[in-house]
């Protein structure tokens, strides 16, 4: 067998990215709590000091943004200047304004059945037999490594660690199962209280390997751990941020195609986001059902139109259950118009500033209503 390497990566909540994915998110949750029926697409920019809320809101609702932000960096762990940047000192320029009255036509009837999608566009879900929570192992691991960063800040483990970190895990693969890690790179903020090499065994013995499974650690397995030597500066002090730059992070780390389009910030009647939640939800039940051990789903649509234009299911030679017949199961069984998706996976909640760090799939503890599996049933009764 030909044996192959897949890398995929992750960021901290502290990433500039990601610091913006999070404002964003929590600027929708606000709108939301006050009019469900909000419409948002909310867009951020941090550099330094300095951070830009824009976009289109359309709600009866109101926001505090400075009060947002300044609580999205506290949970973060930006709390004090050590970092360069943190809760207490930053100014915001506010930037938002009107939904354009041409994209809100088609969208304006947020209660009737015929809502339509809130842009053209085409999404990706993906499911995989990988691991428990049907996500690529890779992914799933370099997820796992920032969530155990980001207990370490908000615990204060150490005192010396900064919020602003990414990891890539490197995977071989032979026959398109996982079977050892090649190699692991992590790069975490710091301060000038701790020597590299310090550092270095810290971070791979304290974090790295115990998140790792044992069985695919092996002699030949590499580490390189702050590989530049040096990472005190970081966040938008660093890095200009910008939200909905991660959107590989976001999904499943590069092993699916992705539409393009972000998903922080928007409210669901965006399909960007909206339609790939559902993609994910076909997929992960297809895969869950035993119908495949891989499964790729590909939804498209046109504005103000409510049905998909367009479907496709590829299960890459893992199912023995014609494709053309899997589409026909998935039209039969689950929600494709905006209206069904947002009623029937309940999306009008406040519950996007927590899909902003970690991905937005495969987190089961987070109780994501695209992430359930309530359809087995009428799957199994359908092929049976």
């Amino acid at each position: 067998m030909v044996k192959k390497i897949f890398s995929s990566e992750s960021v901290s909540p502290g990433h500039p990215d990601k610091i913006c994915d999070q404002i964003s998110d929590a600027v929708l949750d606000a709108l939301l709590r006050a009019d469900k029926y909000s419409r948002v697409a909310c867009e951020v920019m941090a550099k330094n000091s300095v951070i830009v809320v824009a976009g289109e809101v359309n709600s009866t609702g109101y926001v505090d943004l400075e009060s947002i932000i300044k609580k999205v960096c506290q949970r973060i762990g930006y709390t004090n200047q050590n970092a360069g940047f943190d809760m207490n000192h930053f100014s915001v320029i506010n930037m938002l304004s009107s939904q354009s009255s041409d994209i809100a036509q088609g969208v304006s009837q947020a209660k009737k059945k015929n809502q339509g999608a809130g842009d053209q566009g085409l999404m990706f879900g993906y499911a995989t037999t990988e691991t428990k929570d049907y996500m690529p192992m890779a992914h799933s691991l370099a997820n796992q490594l920032m969530q155990k960063h980001h207990q370490y800040i908000l615990e204060k483990k150490y005192d010396w660690l900064g919020p602003d970190a990414k990891p890539q895990v490197a995977l071989i693969y032979e026959d398109h199962k996982p079977i050892g890690i090649h190699n692991v790179v992590l790069s975490t903020q710091h301060t000038e209280a701790i020597q590299h090499n310090e550092l270095v065994e810290i971070i791979k013995n304290e974090l790295i390997r115990p998140v790792l499974p044992e069985n695919l650690i092996s002699d030949t397995t590499e580490f390189f751990i702050n590989p530049t030597g040096r990472f005190i500066i970081g966040g938008p002090m660093a890095d200009c941020g910008l939200t909905g730059r991660k959107i590989i992070v976001d999904s499943y780390g590069g092993m699916a195609r992705h539409g393009g389009g972000c998903f922080s910030g928007k409210d669901p009647s965006k399909v960007d986001r909206s339609a790939a939640y559902c993609a994910r939800y076909i997929a992960k039940h297809i895969v869950a059902a035993g119908l495949a051990s891989r499964c790729e789903v590909q939804l498209a649509y046109a504005i103000g139109r409510a049905d998909p234009t367009s479907m496709r299911i590829e299960t890459f030679g893992t199912s023995q259950h014609d494709e053309v017949i899997l589409e026909k199961m998935v039209r039969q069984i689950f929600p494709l118009t905006p209206y069904q998706i947002i009623d029937q996976l309940e999306l009008l909640q406040p519950i996007y500033q927590k899909t902003a760090t970690f991905g937005h799939f495969g987190r089961d503890e987070c109780h994501f209503p695209w992430e359930r599996l309530d359809r087995l049933e009428r799957i199994q009764n359908f092929i049976g």
